[in-house]
């Protein structure tokens, strides 16, 4: 069962700026991962569902969560039907993001009160989600949906929808505030992010550094 509310998670969501994606098939990776993001103040984490028996490395990954990194909201990604997102909710996912747009996603998630963002590239796709009860909508993949124009265009005549662009952004400052400035309700970010150099070294107190760093520019770049 979730440990967070939708709510819960919507508002950290919002307040941390960054959703940091991450999958590898070595559990104690993801650990090391999933701790160093905690100590560089991630408190919203998105591991993806790309591999077999991914969602026997997002059990031992929650049961981690809750002894050692007691503050992370942790969902899965890459959920694209609905037994899929049953599957991981009874796993305890506090929220789940698909790269589409499902409606059996949509009724098993609002059934369970948890937290679904929906991959979306139109603004007919956004209004769908949200009539299907989408807090948060995905552009995805971002950059190739319009960027960072589309999000400023949809303000117009759709101040109420929140999105977050996955794909494209970066942990610079000038990416950042493009985003942001256009409206970014969060944003979603993967390698970019969690630099495969840094984790293949097994630098992790440097990654934390690196994570702490891109959070800061985020709270910088939207005040």
């Amino acid at each position: 069962m979730a440990r967070f509310s939708r709510i819960e998670v919507a508002l950290k969501m919002r307040k941390n700026g960054i959703v940091p994606i991450y999958y590898n098939s070595d559990v104690d990776t993801c650990k090391e991962v999933l701790r160093a993001c905690y100590s560089g103040g991630v408190r919203v984490f998105e591991f993806t569902n790309r591999g077999d028996q991914a969602h026997e490395i997002f059990a031992e990954l929650y049961r981690f969560c809750c002894e050692e990194l007691p503050e992370m909201m942790l969902g899965a990604g890459s959920v694209v039907d609905g037994a899929t997102a049953a599957l991981y909710i009874q796993l305890g996912a506090d929220f789940i993001v698909s790269p589409i747009l499902n409606h059996e996603i949509a009724k098993i998630c609002n059934r369970r009160k948890i937290l679904w963002s929906a991959g979306c590239g139109t603004l007919t796709e956004i209004n769908q989600a949200e009539e299907w009860g989408a807090e948060i909508v995905k552009l995805f993949p971002a950059q190739e949906s319009g960027g960072s124009s589309f999000i400023k265009a949809i303000a117009g005549p759709c101040s109420w929808t929140s999105i977050m662009p996955t794909g494209g952004v970066e942990p610079t400052k000038d990416s950042l505030k493009e985003w942001f400035d256009a409206g970014a309700y969060c944003v979603g970010m993967g390698s970019k992010l969690l630099k495969n150099s840094l984790i293949a070294s097994q630098e992790y107190k440097q990654l934390a550094e690196f994570v702490k760093s891109a959070l800061s520019l985020a709270e910088n770049v939207r005040s």
